[in-house]
């Protein structure tokens, strides 16, 4: 009943309360859901394993800075309390998947979640494009004066009109929620394509092009829909990082090179160039973002209050950044310290070194210990494959996230709860070592957050000399 809950509870987060319950969203459904998950994961949580990793821990202290965030920085007690509710239903994504996934079953029924996410939101778009909306498309000014944004959003939900380089129309594809941005969009299927090869089955052809092939292919043409030059990028090293472990270095980087001359000429991005200069607002952003941190350096300028900072009230459209000049050093700190644990973890059972064949004896002994927290048995070979698709699918997120600010989005958490399952199930049967405790985490956390401070620090520099 938990995990059902819980698999509700994302497609809720992901798609509205108003969409998936219509008008009894108004009486708060998300809300009453959410108690009742967490009601039922109390037991769970009793003997689990879940406070003994790093990313727990984190977790508990990013609520605390976004609490003190605002506390500090507005000095508004009320504002406090809504920022660290407004942060516990995202975070809660990873205790959630901790504690009732504990098979491969409920990790593939995680994929089929998100996938259902992504093919509702792009079977939307596609239907509207074709129906619902002029062919050449107004521009975003054309529409506002002519039936007003909020009527455009309430009309078609699901596209975004914009204008290319050269002044050309566009139609971007976007979701509901927290993927309301293309750009978003783009960076959560990113996430998921990688993720669909879990059902990827040796020498079944026919199950493999219905269940895996097809559906990437049409999750690659929703990312195509988006127009998200973010999206483009991050699939392009997600490419080369699956095909450097049978190609080597060298020729995935010429395979990425060839993909992205492809994509541009398909027109990927919607007439919107990638270079320098087209970056430069995006830049000019990072640099007032680091000016806030540095008069904020502790605790930040407050959860959501960085467009107070910029021009136009704009964000970071950076995920250090955004994180670093809204919680401070404070906030930045505990993530990453789930960064750097979800890293290393996945790191670790995506390796053949790191892990080892399973040993009968410690599984008997999880048994006796934790009869009820028992994850499923499984092999070596699978702890490893579903360890790379991981780690691409943080690849993706990563780089997509270089672009975006979305930091705290619930995605993110959910690959964390995801990476924790698989370690779990192979440490349950003795094939890896310990996880490393949050104690021994913190310096390299710490070090974490100066480096990517550091390196934000001098592609600023950079750019201000280049121009």
């Amino acid at each position: 009943m938990g995990f059902v809950l819980g698999v509700l509870y994302f497609v809720t987060y992901y798609l509205t309360p108003t969409m998936i319950f219509g008008p009894l969203a108004v009486y708060r459904v998300e809300l009453i859901l959410a108690i009742l998950v967490f009601i039922i994961s109390l037991p769970r949580m009793v003997g689990s394993s879940i406070f003994k990793t790093a990313q727990f821990a984190a977790v508990i202290g990013l609520a605390l800075a976004t609490f003190l965030s605002v506390l500090i920085a507005v000095r508004w007690p009320g504002g406090a309390v809504a920022a660290i509710l407004g942060f516990i239903p995202t975070a809660f994504a990873y205790i959630l998947v901790y504690l009732h996934c504990n098979s491969k079953m409920k990790l593939q029924a995680v994929v089929l979640m998100l996938l259902f996410v992504c093919l509702f939101v792009i079977a939307h778009g596609y239907i509207d494009l074709r129906d619902g909306v002029p062919a050449g498309g107004p521009s975003q000014s054309e529409d506002a004066e002519s039936t007003g944004p909020n009527l455009w959003n309430m009309e078609h939900p699901y596209l975004l009109p914009v204008g290319s380089d050269a002044g050309v129309p566009v139609y971007r594809l976007r979701g509901l929620g927290l993927i309301n941005d293309p750009n978003d969009f783009g960076q959560l299927i990113v996430c998921v394509i990688p993720m669909v090869f879990i059902f990827w089955r040796p020498r079944r052809t026919l199950r493999n092009i219905a269940f895996v092939l097809l559906p990437v292919c049409v999750l690659l043409y929703g990312a195509y829909f988006t127009h998200s030059r973010g999206a483009l990028l991050a699939l392009l090293v997600v490419t080369i990082v699956a095909a450097r472990r049978r190609t080597g270095t060298l020729p995935a980087i010429l395979l990425g090179g060839v993909l992205f001359v492809a994509a541009m000429s398909m027109n990927f991005t919607g007439g919107r160039d990638i270079s320098a200069s087209s970056g430069a607002d995006r830049t000019s952003l990072w640099s007032q973002s680091m000016e806030a941190f540095k008069t904020h350096p502790i605790f930040g300028v407050g959860i959501g209050n960085l467009g107070d900072y910029t021009d136009n009230h704009h964000t970071a459209h950076n995920s250090v950044m955004v994180c670093a000049a809204e919680l401070g050093f404070f906030g930045l700190f505990f993530w990453s310290a789930f960064l750097f644990s979800t890293m290393r973890d996945v790191l670790a059972i995506a390796s053949q070194a790191k892990v080892s064949e399973p040993e009968t004896n410690a599984l008997e002994e999880a048994s006796v210990t934790h009869p009820t927290r028992l994850n499923e048995s499984i092999d070596k070979i699978e702890v490893n494959r579903i360890g790379r698709l991981l780690v691409l699918s943080l690849t993706g997120f990563l780089v997509a996230g270089w672009f975006l600010s979305r930091a705290y989005i619930m995605t993110f958490f959910l690959i964390g709860g995801m990476v924790e399952v698989v370690y779990e199930m192979a440490l349950q049967q003795g094939m890896i070592a310990p996880r490393q405790p949050f104690a021994r985490a913190m310096p390299y956390a710490a070090g974490l957050a100066i480096s990517l401070v550091s390196l934000m620090y001098i592609i600023l520099r950079v750019t201000n000399l280049m121009h």
